[in-house]
């Protein structure tokens, strides 16, 4: 059937906003500036300013935010870079694509993040950067993990792809670690009408580097210091997300209303083997994703499509697992969160603008379902 209740709805974000991003995009279009320019450095500074950080360099997607912040922090061919087993392969591309070695570890469950004790455990003498993932909205714990860091010279690079406008106590994720990636592929919290990301970051030595890298190694015309390659974001996108940053927190404060929702209606569930997401008091929590777990997701599933509610699974395969991977890791170690969470975890419709009756209506699908 039609589904009553979409995963995502982007119209309901873009049509309130018609005029604004209409009139952005004819400014783009008249400027004729079509590659860089001001208001790419107009966005830059504005974001740089909204995370509470000194640099903000704009880049062409989420994953070259990745590897060109790993980059910029020195590794090398051969490094060893930890990264979560659950988490969207993105995170570990970046890592093969600078011929690194990715080192998986295990998340938290009810958090999906990583924690200090799991890296500690996998850091050898060949560790050169961990990467945190603030996964489905949810910051990391970041204030062991960079102390162990610190400890160890190791460089710590966030992956906030799911994560615009969260805090770790109290402050923006965008420069607790060495740098920060971003993406703002268009069902972000910060979403662009196409491709785009960002690298965030209080180093200047770092930021130089990921304007060099971002620019075929130039940081100016035809004088090139370093082998980079073409990834910057372009004009219009920039002009847009500038549109749209203006709304992200009034955005973010609805997602957190719906999480609230879906934190009311699915609270006595448990005894039906629903695992909900877990709050923590150290951290704001965006709600990219509300996530829930169960042991027989997929029947789950079936159920709310056939009444109408769209859901979607991340990630129904751990990257260990994934034919593009294979032969890319050096461990034999099995991940058993891992592969738990990709056979449990069902994202729930969250999104501003959602159905204010989704999550009673998922509830009462969920009752009926499991009872």
């Amino acid at each position: 059937m039609t589904n009553t209740i979409p995963f995502l709805d982007l119209s309901a974000i873009h049509d309130p906003l018609g005029n604004e991003l209409a009139a952005a995009f004819d400014r783009v279009i008249k400027s004729s500036v079509y590659v860089m320019g001001p208001e790419l450095e107009a966005f830059e500074h504005e974001y740089a300013e909204y995370c509470e950080v000194e640099h903000t360099i704009g880049v062409g997607n989420g994953l070259d935010a990745l590897r060109l912040g790993l980059l910029a922090l020195g590794v090398q061919p051969g490094d060893e870079i930890i990264v979560p087993s659950h988490t969207f392969i993105a995170t570990w591309l970046a890592v093969t694509d600078c011929k690194a070695i990715p080192v998986p570890v295990e998340p938290e469950e009810g958090t999906f993040t990583i924690s200090a004790r799991s890296v500690a455990a996998a850091i050898t003498p060949r560790t050169r950067v961990i990467i945190p993932v603030h996964l489905y909205g949810q910051p990391v714990d970041l204030d062991p993990i960079l102390a162990l860091s610190r400890a160890r010279g190791i460089k710590v690079l966030e992956d906030a792809a799911q994560a615009h406008g969260a805090r770790y106590k109290g402050r923006r994720i965008g420069s607790h670690g060495d740098a920060v990636a971003w993406s703002f592929y268009p069902g972000k919290n910060l979403g662009a009408l196409g491709d785009g990301g960002a690298v965030t970051t209080n180093d200047s030595d770092v930021a130089d580097k990921v304007r060099k890298l971002r620019n075929y190694g130039s940081s100016r015309k035809y004088e090139h210091e370093i082998q980079g390659c073409n990834s910057r974001l372009d004009p219009l996108q920039a002009a847009l997300l500038r549109i749209k940053l203006k709304h992200l927190d009034t955005w973010n404060n609805e997602r957190r209303e719906i999480a609230t929702s879906y934190h009311e209606q699915l609270s006595d569930f448990e005894r039906y083997g629903i695992q909900l997401p877990r709050d923590v008091n150290w951290a704001e929590h965006v709600w990219h994703l509300y996530v829930i777990q169960h042991p027989r997701r997929d029947l789950l599933q079936a159920q709310l499509t056939r009444a109408g509610v769209a859901t979607q699974i991340h990630y129904p395969k751990p990257p260990h697992l994934q034919p593009a991977c294979s032969g890319i890791t050096a461990f034999e170690k099995k991940f058993p969160v891992a592969e738990k969470l990709s056979r449990e975890v069902l994202s729930l419709p969250i999104y501003p603008g959602v159905p204010r009756n989704t999550a009673k209506m998922v509830a009462k699908i969920i009752r009926e379902h499991l009872s």
